[in-house]
């Protein structure tokens, strides 16, 4: 009887632990008896680190080639239930119907969604990079101020967030501001942070830096501060501070995907399930948790992967394969990912390249703009559509930072 992997999701670690358990599958001669299944609404893998970037190509590259080259059927629709007794799942297909799906091993990696607040005004006067299609739509929003009248309100970008997307974000929109309305125009963009200091969060050598290029590209901060308040013309901050706009940008971080509520276990704060060694949900007997749903340790110096494409790739690639060795009778491997780096994008200024989870500098301006650059638009993308040259970078201790 055949045996069945699904995978849900078809993200960074979706996309890798398709390609993770296929390759056990196949080094172990059992293609015949074990099947892998992704299931998402489309074959695609959306470069989400990208999407705060004003030029929206190539995006969402389709990995339907892929799938087909290692023998991964995809089924198009959303896992709506997981019944973990009967190993079942319920999937609404994207043609609307209510499909039943048998697993053995399931595999969890639906990702995350951007966390939005509990302030008047965010779900209908936001905008946000967090998706394509809210990419899409701010960047609709951004060309369509050239046509509005010239106002304070119009020139202006308050970024609510100073996490990576958020300072991305806000780095890059004066430049962006300017190719779209013009440089006689006086552009303002605002960056809103809770913390202290804007970009404490990564720490204090480069705040420092990430201060000095935020100065140097044109954009105000606020730190210490929240937003109370939005409306169609302007933004409120908790000192009382009114910022006339009509553009607010959300970047407050993400929460684990809403399926993983349907998990039982321990979770943390983001909603993600605390994994063990092997990505195993502790609690539901054959299912893996992997990418933004899991919180997993990455060593032995109490260290924890964060919700970033450079752990969901590991995580996927160590997710799908004990799956698949699960199965097959297999030594399962356990996660490991202790060498961290950061390489954080600010702009025409450059970008920060930091090393260690203490997140030190290494590198900065060009040469670090230029590692960002091959990050981007290479480290992270699907490899070609060959069989071989993907089960070579499938394996579970492949790592994309050298």
């Amino acid at each position: 009887m055949t045996q069945k992997i699904v995978i849900a999701g078809s993200g960074f670690a979706g996309f890798w632990a398709a390609v993770s358990a296929m390759r056990a599958v196949a080094l172990a001669g059992k293609e015949q008896s074990v099947e892998v299944t992704m299931v998402s609404p489309t074959p695609n893998v959306t470069i989400r680190p990208r999407l705060y970037e004003a030029v929206l190509e190539n995006m969402s590259p389709d990995i339907s080639a892929q799938l087909a080259a290692i023998g991964v059927r995809h089924l198009a629709g959303l896992v709506e239930q997981i019944d973990g007794e009967n190993k079942t799942l319920v999937v609404e297909s994207t043609e609307g119907k209510k499909l039943q799906l048998a697993y053995d091993r399931l595999v969890v990696a639906t990702g995350s969604k951007l966390f939005v607040p509990a302030v008047a005004g965010f779900a209908e006067h936001g905008f946000n990079v967090d998706t394509l299609q809210s990419a899409q739509r701010l960047d609709a929003h951004l060309k369509a101020l050239a046509t509005q009248p010239d106002t304070p309100a119009r020139n202006t970008v308050v970024v609510v967030g100073g996490g990576l997307t958020g300072l991305e974000s806000a780095a890059e929109m004066p430049m962006r501001l300017r190719a779209i309305l013009g440089n006689q125009v006086d552009i303002r963009v605002v960056i809103v942070d809770t913390a202290a200091e804007v970009g404490a969060g990564m720490g204090a050598e480069p705040a420092v830096v990430i201060r000095q290029a935020l100065e140097e590209c044109g954009v105000e901060s606020r730190a210490g501060v929240r937003v109370t308040g939005i409306d169609a013309g302007s933004v409120t901050l908790s000192s009382g501070e009114r910022i006339a706009t009509d553009t607010v940008i959300l970047a407050a971080g993400v929460r684990a995907h809403p399926l993983v509520e349907q998990i039982p276990g321990e979770r943390d704060s983001a909603g993600r399930i605390v994994g063990d060694a092997f990505l195993h949900a502790p609690a539901m007997d054959g299912v893996f948790v992997t990418g933004d749903t899991v919180k997993a340790a990455t060593d032995e110096l109490g260290n924890h992967n964060l919700m970033t494409c450079q752990h969901a790739m590991s995580l996927g690639r160590v997710a799908g394969h004990n799956a698949a060795a699960e199965l097959l009778g297999l030594p399962l491997h356990p996660y490991s990912q202790p060498k961290y780096v950061t390489c954080l994008d600010l702009g025409p200024w450059g970008a920060l390249y930091t090393e260690g989870w203490d997140r030190q500098v290494r590198f900065t301006r060009e040469e670090g703009k230029k590692i960002k650059q091959e990050i981007n638009t290479q480290w992270i993308y699907p490899p070609a559509a060959d069989r071989q040259a993907l089960f070579a970078v499938a394996n579970p201790d492949y790592v994309i930072v050298p």
